[in-house]
């Protein structure tokens, strides 16, 4: 009798600890969607003139343009940054590339199991279209899709029109991740 109450308090603990995994690879697909919302009205703000319009108000990120790829239902808000805690709640800018429809090359990077998931199924002559606050949005075209190595690869800079590299971790269905591998998505402004 007692090696079978061991046995059933083994299920259960096994269990309770297979729902709280499962709680916390949910939560992160929530606080992800949850974040978008906010993020859109923080964009609205963003478009009607306030700078750095924080979505909540510990946010030490702020919308700085909105990504939309017709073709794959995306309609995104990319915020300014691209460490951890902004790439949790959405496609961030590096800002140290060029704004995201100027001239020059714009580098926006998102997670590959949350945001950037699209990625894996666009494909070259896709639609990207990217806003900045105050302006009509920027139609580029999808021109290339690679798997590159980030402890090698360089990324060219585009200076007279613009280009927009997406960027994400690779395999999208690696269990550990991280790694070494990026997807990278190259898309260039028509005549560009």
């Amino acid at each position: 009798m007692t090696h079978r109450r061991a046995l059933i308090g083994l299920a259960l603990l096994l269990a309770v600890l297979g729902l709280e995994q499962l709680g916390r690879g949910a939560w992160i697909h929530v606080k992800a969607r949850l974040a978008q919302h906010l993020l859109q009205r923080a964009w609205a703000r963003t478009a009607r003139g306030e700078p750095h319009a924080r979505p909540w108000p510990w946010a030490d990120t702020w919308p700085v343009a909105r990504l939309r790829v017709p073709a794959h239902g995306v309609d995104l808000i990319v915020l300014s940054g691209v460490s951890g805690r902004t790439l949790a709640f959405g496609p961030g800018h590096a800002p140290e590339s060029a704004a995201p429809g100027t001239p020059g090359t714009a580098i926006v990077t998102g997670h590959r199991d949350t945001h950037f998931r699209f990625l894996e199924h666009v494909r070259p002559g896709d639609e990207v279209l990217v806003e900045l606050p105050g302006e009509r949005p920027t139609r580029l075209r999808i021109e290339a899709v690679s798997v590159v190595d980030s402890r090698t690869a360089m990324i060219r800079s585009e200076d007279r029109a613009a280009a927009l590299i997406l960027m994400t971790c690779y395999p999208f269905d690696a269990v550990v991740p991280g790694g070494p591998l990026r997807y990278v998505v190259t898309a260039r402004a028509a005549g560009g």
